[in-house]
C-alpha cells in the first residue's frame, strides 16, 4: 500500500474573471522512502496540488471540486481541522522555495527549529527544554551546518542562502515527519549550493527512510534526485513514469520541449568580437564597503570587487560567473558608476568614466546599459508597459510626441510582446515577459553595452531558454556588446564567446569558452563545473555516487 495515494484531484479557483482549473483530474503514488519529482512551468499546478495536501489554500478563492488525498489510509482532504494540525510539521513537513520568507527575521534559528517539538507535544511529552535543544543542535550539525551550537542562537539575516535551506530542512526534518514535500527548494542557489542541498536531501532521505515529492520546473535537476516523473502542464499531467522512461523514452511533446531547454552545449552563433581597440578597459578597480552592524562587531571593511582587471571587446559577449557574493553584481554596477569605485579606473570608449560629473555621465548612460536580475523591483509598479519604454527614449531626446508611439511599438516588436498589452502595468505580466519589458528598456537608447545580471535566474527553463535566444538575436541584430553575468555556467556556455571567473572580489580565471570549459585550471572553476545538473539520470547518479 501506497504512503500517498492521491485520486481524481480539481482544484479550481473561482476569481472575477472567472473559473480557473488549477488542478483538473490529478492522481499520483508515492511509497515509503520513494522521490516522486513533479516538474512543469509556473503555473502547472504543482504547488497548488501539494499544498492542497496540507490545507494551506486559501479558501475562498481556492475550492477542492474533487478527489481523494489518501495519506496512510486516512483522506487529507476531509480530514477536521484538529486531525490537519497533527498532520502539518508532524508526519509531513515541507521546504519552501525562498527560505527567508519562511523564517521569522525576528526569532532566532534555535527557537524556530524547536517550535514544532513544542507545537507538537505528543512526541516529546517527556523532553525538558534543554532536550529539545540538544536535538536541535544535532540536526544543525547533520544538515551541515558548521558550529551548530554557536549557530543556535543566530538569527536567518545571518545566513547565506544555502544555509538558510539547510535550517529549513532541519526544521522540517525535526519531528520525524514520514513525507516530505520540497518545493522548488533550489531555484534561487547557486549551482554548488544547489548540488549540496540535492545531496543533504537524498542523504537524510536514506538515514531516516522518508518519502518525498520533490517539486521543480527543472528537469535536469531532477535527474539525479527522483525515482518517478510527474510533468504537468496547465493543469493536468501530461506525462507520468519511472525517471529514466521519462528521460529516454518521453511520449509527450511538451515533456520533450521541458528537456530540450536545458542549456547545454557551446554558443551557437560566431564570436563577432572585433580585435581592436577594447570598448570598455577595467584596470585595477576597487570597491569596498563598510559594515556597521552588530553582527560585524563594528566597523568592518567588505572587498567586493578587489583589484580587477579586464577588457570587453566591441562586439563580444563576456561571460562572468561566480557564486553569490563573490562580487559579480557589484563589478558591473561599478563598471556603469552605480556604486562607487574606491580605486582603480574604467573606460569606456576612451574616456575615463570615473572622472565625470553625475551631470555629465548622463550622455554616456545612453550607450551604456543593465539588465537587472528581478524586472519585477526594477520595472515601476506604476508605470504602464507603453510608459516605460517610452521614458529612456524622451529623457534622451532619442523621440518626441510624434514619433514615440512608432517607437515604442518597434521595442515591443523586438522583444515579442503584443502591442494589445502596452497599456497592462508590470504586475499583469509573467516573469518572463516582464524580463522581455526591462530587456526592451534597455535596448531602447540603442546602447553599445550592455550589462545583463543573472537576467534568466528567476525563469523556468523554457523561458530561461526563450530570453537567451531573444538576447543572442539583439546582441546580433542590434550590434551589442554584452557582460553577461550569472552564477550558472551552462547558460554562461550557452550565451558566451569568453569566460572570466570570479571569486571573493578576485577574477581567478579566464580565457575563451570552450577552452576554460574543457581545461579548467583552478579548483574552483573545476567545482562549479561538477555542480551543474546533468539532464540524464544515469550519468548524474553515477556522478553524485562518485564513480
Amino acid at each position: 500500500m501506497a504512503l500517498l495515494e492521491v485520486n481524481g484531484l480539481k482544484i479550481y479557483f473561482h476569481t472575477r474573471n472567472g473559473l480557473v482549473k488549477a488542478v483538473d483530474d490529478v492522481s499520483f503514488t508515492v511509497d515509503a522512502g520513494e522521490t516522486l519529482a513533479i516538474v512543469g512551468e509556473s503555473g502547472s499546478g504543482k504547488s497548488v496540488t501539494c499544498y492542497s495536501l496540507l490545507d494551506l489554500l486559501p479558501k475562498p478563492p481556492a475550492v477542492i471540486e474533487a478527489g481523494t488525498a489518501l495519506f496512510d489510509g486516512e483522506d487529507l482532504l476531509s480530514c477536521s481541522t484538529a486531525r490537519m494540525r497533527q498532520f502539518r510539521g508532524n508526519d509531513i513537513a515541507v521546504i519552501f522555495q525562498d527560505p527567508m520568507t519562511s523564517l521569522n527575521p525576528y526569532i532566532s534559528i534555535g527557537e524556530q527549529l524547536i517550535e514544532p517539538l513544542i507545537y507538537h507535544p505528543d512526541k516529546t511529552r517527556t523532553q525538558s527544554r534543554k532536550k529539545a535543544r540538544l536535538q536541535a543542535i544535532e540536526l544543525l550539525d547533520e544538515v551541515g551546518i558548521i558550529d551548530p551550537e554557536a549557530r543556535f542562537d543566530c538569527y536567518p539575516h545571518e545566513f547565506s542562502g544555502g544555509m538558510r535551506q539547510r535550517v529549513m530542512i532541519a526544521m522540517a526534518l525535526i519531528n520525524k515527519p514520514r513525507l516530505l514535500i520540497c518545493d522548488e527548494p533550489t531555484t534561487a542557489l547557486d549551482v554548488t549550493i544547489q548540488a549540496q542541498i540535492l545531496e543533504l536531501i537524498k542523504k537524510l532521505q536514506k538515514t531516516r527512510d522518508v518519502a518525498v515529492i520533490f517539486i521543480s520546473h527543472d528537469l535536469g535537476v531532477v535527474a539525479g534526485i527522483a525515482d518517478k516523473v510527474v510533468v504537468m502542464c496547465e493543469g493536468t499531467i501530461r506525462e507520468t513514469g519511472d525517471t529514466e522512461s521519462v528521460f529516454y523514452n518521453s511520449q509527450d511533446a511538451y515533456t520533450k520541449k521541458l528537456l530540450a531547454a536545458i542549456p547545454e552545449g557551446a554558443k551557437l552563433l560566431p564570436n563577432r568580437a572585433e580585435q581592436d581597440q577594447p570598448l570598455v578597459k577595467v584596470r585595477d578597480l576597487k570597491t569596498y564597503f563598510t559594515d556597521f552592524s552588530k553582527a560585524a562587531e563594528g566597523k568592518k571593511v567588505i572587498k567586493a570587487v578587489d583589484g580587477v582587471s579586464l577588457d570587453i571587446k566591441r562586439g563580444e559577449i563576456l561571460g562572468l560567473v561566480g557564486e553569490s557574493g563573490s562580487g559579480k553584481s557589484t563589478l558591473g554596477r561599478s563598471i556603469l558608476q552605480l556604486a562607487p569605485n574606491t580605486e582603480g579606473t574604467v573606460t569606456f570608449d576612451g574616456s575615463l568614466l570615473g572622472e565625470l560629473s553625475p551631470k555629465n555621465l548622463v550622455p554616456w548612460r545612453r550607450r551604456m546599459q543593465m539588465i537587472f536580475q528581478d524586472p519585477y523591483a526594477s520595472l515601476n509598479p506604476r508605470m504602464t508597459v507603453y510608459e516605460t519604454l517610452a521614458e529612456p527614449l524622451l529623457y534622451h531626446g532619442l523621440a518626441d510626441r510624434k514619433s514615440i508611439d512608432q517607437q515604442v511599438r518597434q521595442l515591443m516588436d523586438d522583444v515579442g510582446l503584443a502591442h494589445s498589452q502596452m497599456r497592462k502595468y508590470p504586475h499583469e505580466f509573467s516573469g518572463g515577459q516582464r524580463q522581455r519589458i526591462a530587456i526592451g528598456r534597455a535596448i531602447a537608447t540603442k546602447p553599445e553595452l550592455i550589462i545583463a545580471d543573472e537576467p534568466v535566474s528567476a525563469l523556468d527553463v523554457t523561458i530561461q531558454a526563450q530570453i537567451l535566444d531573444l538576447i543572442l538575436d539583439l546582441v546580433e541584430r542590434h550590434n551589442l556588446t554584452m557582460l553577461f553575468i550569472s552564477h550558472d555556467l551552462s547558460v554562461i556556455r550557452y550565451i558566451s564567446d569568453r569566460v572570466m571567473v570570479m571569486n571573493k572580489g578576485l577574477i581567478i580565471e579566464s580565457g575563451d569558452t570552450e577552452t576554460l570549459w574543457a581545461q579548467p585550471q583552478q579548483a574552483y572553476t573545476r567545482e562549479l563545473l561538477k555542480s551543474i545538473p546533468l539532464a540524464d539520470p544515469k550519468l548524474e547518479r553515477l556522478r553524485t555516487n562518485g564513480i
